[in-house]
């Protein structure tokens, strides 16, 4: 991998930051992961002018104050962002939320897995996938990503 990747993840549990904050660093320390605990801390970091925007964002789905969803549609809806892959990074394997989510402009969906190597390898793949390519042949199939 490159350097200077640039990586956002919105979490509000604690443990899930933590591990996937270790991931990322065994998969490459130099890629910048900024985490935060919920989509209200993204949304008033990402409308500041003076940031790096990330090249992806892995976005838990149930999160207090704003849900992932709700995220989903407002970095959708700025034109700003339109170059962000957003990765949904949850625990819910519900057809209702991959089908939403992939109505509304997610790149990907990722269940959680419970297995560190398994996450790893999952987080890795994810950060390899070359992007602009996949994005333009984008349909339900590759959506959801089957560890």
């Amino acid at each position: 991998m490159g350097t200077s990747m640039y990586v956002f993840l919105v979490d509000d549990d604690q443990d899930d930051r933590e591990l996937f904050e270790e991931v990322i660093k065994g998969i490459d320390d130099s890629i910048d992961l900024l985490m935060f605990k919920n989509a209200l801390e993204l949304m008033e970091y990402l409308n500041r002018e003076d940031i790096s925007l990330p090249q992806i964002i892995f976005l838990d789905l149930n999160m207090p104050l704003i849900s992932g969803t709700e995220s989903l549609k407002q970095i959708r809806s700025n034109p700003r962002f339109m170059d962000i892959s957003i990765a949904i990074y949850s625990t819910s394997s519900l057809e209702k939320d991959i089908e939403e989510t992939f109505v509304n402009g997610a790149n990907i969906y990722i269940t959680k897995p419970n297995d560190f190597s398994v996450l790893k390898k999952t987080i890795k793949n994810v950060l390899n996938i070359n992007w602009q390519y996949f994005g333009s042949g984008m349909d339900r199939k590759n959506f959801f990503y089957n560890v």
